[in-house]
């Protein structure tokens, strides 16, 4: 295949011509022959005045093309979609694939022997994995990295599972107008993605577990000069892995994606993560197993003390050795011969790390902070294709609970009746939300986390069971059922759900049940409109209605996905 400026010809019938053509367009941009001759590594910019996680891209860009000519290569930005959480209509998610594509289709339309990954909040990284595994062009990435914390009235703050608390604390009357405005100015001092183990946090920790980018590139401050020297030395290695040819297919394994599993239970990671590693394994040929995943769990405890499963934040995490202070526990646990960007395995990687003795932040296996992984799988009548809850972060009271249904049908429901002085719930309650999934709304938005009732929570009520078919940010917490599958807008069991109805909801057994005779239930199914087709939409909407997977497919589209899978590696 040829290589450089010759890679992947314009088609004009004529290969000397559209070279010819090629160089004469590219020598406007200043360049010589000689530089043109050099390795050409693509870096995606991912810079956006709407994307706060991405404000230091053009320093890590600067950086990244210093280690490229460093190292003998030519370095060539081009931009992707940029995605931020908060500024994404409907959700996230239903842009999450948008920029898969757009990304993989710019790698493979430009000259690049390999291509340098910026990104950071949450559906980026994703987004550029699934294009890496299928365009499998040599690729690394570097994270944007966490923000900074700062503190309010002596209370160390953290975007944004601290944004979270608060806004429940404004609901229920504790705090006034003037308290919130002052927490909301303090949440996000710094540039970067959120400081805690949400789910860009979670998804820079797999990124580099999976052997994708540099060792220290999960926790390293956005801010730091530490991040702009890995960037650094990403550029460089980026001109090593097209020498040496090192390509996503030789390192997206069965087992490099056994051992994220793994320490997506350790760190108490988003369950956001599970749907993005699912994807990201798919488009490799990868299955990840709900059932597998669930078993991996009761055998890896979560040993990071990191909000929301537990106190510290990311800079903690960075001062206690970063991701490998977590690896070098979990050694028994993983595969430690699968190969790295940094051409070297796993094992050697964590070998080579610096120890941190004095840190409280990772706990030893025998210490863990919790006993059992982060995420727990759910099967039973309500969810036959599978859900899941954080039961690290939830009220450990409700994890064995058996309640009343008040239902939702929808987004707007919920914000209309959630806060009605009659409406008739209690603590003891369940309340269910539905048509909230991947076609439902569109695009599965972080809606599980729905608001307590402000009638509850001026009681003092703080959590309370909730079932969705929706997703949660990694940041939230609570008793919370996420990714019901399958979803109510297919006709799923949620779809089924009436206020009054008992539900059983049992952690430990790994049960999800809806205590209605199954004829009562065939009943109602009779009475169920046929699933939207999506029809009278146009455009990316209409593309996304008619492909779109489920939560236990990992919501990538159904023309990505290889007919060929194998089984994830078991634990070594």
């Amino acid at each position: 295949m040829s290589s450089g400026i010759r890679r992947g010809l314009t088609s004009y019938g004529d290969d000397a011509f559209s070279l010819f053509l090629r160089k004469a367009f590219i020598k406007a941009m200043g360049y010589s022959d000689d530089a043109l001759a050099r390795p050409i590594v693509g870096i995606t910019n991912t810079y956006s005045d709407f994307n706060p996680c991405h404000a230091t891209v053009p320093q890590l860009i600067a950086a990244v093309k210093r280690g490229v000519m460093l190292a003998g290569g030519l370095p060539m930005e081009f931009p992707t979609i940029s995605i931020h959480e908060s500024f994404a209509y409907p959700t996230s998610m239903y842009q999450r694939n948008l920029m898969a594509l757009d990304t993989e289709e710019m790698i493979r339309a430009q000259p690049v022997d390999a291509v340098v990954l910026i990104g950071g909040c949450d559906k980026t990284i994703p987004a550029q994995l699934m294009a890496a595994a299928s365009a499998n062009v040599p690729a690394i990435v570097i994270p944007t990295g966490p923000m900074l914390t700062r503190t309010h009235h002596g209370e160390r703050l953290g975007a944004c599972t601290d944004c979270r608390r608060f806004w429940a604390r404004f609901r229920a009357g504790d705090i006034d107008q003037q308290e919130i405005d002052a927490v909301n100015s303090r949440l996000a001092p710094t540039a970067g993605t959120c400081m805690v183990m949400g789910t860009a946090s979670t998804m820079a920790c797999i990124t580099e577990v999976l052997g994708m980018s540099l060792p220290d590139a999960a926790a390293i401050p956005a801010v730091h000069s530490e991040r702009f020297r890995l960037a650094e030395a990403t550029g460089s290695t980026a001109v090593a892995m097209v020498k040496n040819e090192v390509r996503p297919d030789a390192i997206m394994s069965a087992k490099a994606f056994t051992n994220a599993l793994v320490v997506l239970h350790a760190i108490g990671g988003s369950t956001n993560a599970l749907i993005h590693l699912t994807a990201i394994a798919a488009r490799r040929g990868v299955r990840i197993d709900l059932d597998g995943f669930d078993a991996l769990g009761r055998k890896v405890p979560v040993l990071v003390d990191l909000k929301p499963s537990g106190q510290h934040y990311m800079e903690h995490l960075h001062e206690a050795g970063g991701l490998n202070a977590v690896l070098r526990e979990l050694r028994p646990l993983l595969h430690l011969d699968v190969p790295t960007v940094s051409g070297r395995t796993l094992g050697e990687n964590i070998a080579a790390a610096e120890v941190f003795p004095k840190q409280d932040v990772v706990r030893p296996l025998g210490n863990p902070i919790y006993p059992s992984g982060g995420i727990a799988v759910l099967r039973g009548n309500l969810a036959p294709g599978g859900a899941v809850i954080k039961h690290s972060s939830a009220t450990p009271a409700l994890l064995r609970h058996t309640g009343r249904a008040v239902v939702f049908d929808s987004l707007a429901d919920l914000a209309a009746r959630v806060d009605a002085p009659d409406l008739d719930v209690t603590k003891d309650d369940v309340l269910v939300l539905r048509n909230a999934g991947p076609k439902g709304a569109p695009g599965m938005p972080e809606a599980g986390y729905l608001p307590i009732p402000k009638k509850l929570g001026a009681q003092g009520v703080k959590d309370m069971v909730r079932i969705s078919d929706a997703r949660m940010s990694g940041t939230a917490f609570g008793a919370i059922v996420l990714h019901v599958v399958p979803e109510a807008a297919m006709g799923g069991p949620l779809a089924l759900v009436q206020t009054g109805d008992m539900i059983r909801l049992d952690v430990p057994a790994r049960a999800l049940e809806l205590l209605v005779a199954p004829e009562e239930l065939e009943r109602r199914r009779a009475q169920l409109a046929p699933p939207v087709a999506g029809a009278d939409v146009s455009g990316y909407r209409r593309l996304y209605l008619g492909h779109v997977l489920q939560a236990d497919a990992g919501c990538d589209f159904d023309f990505m996905t290889p007919a060929k899978v194998e089984e994830v590696a078991p634990v070594a």
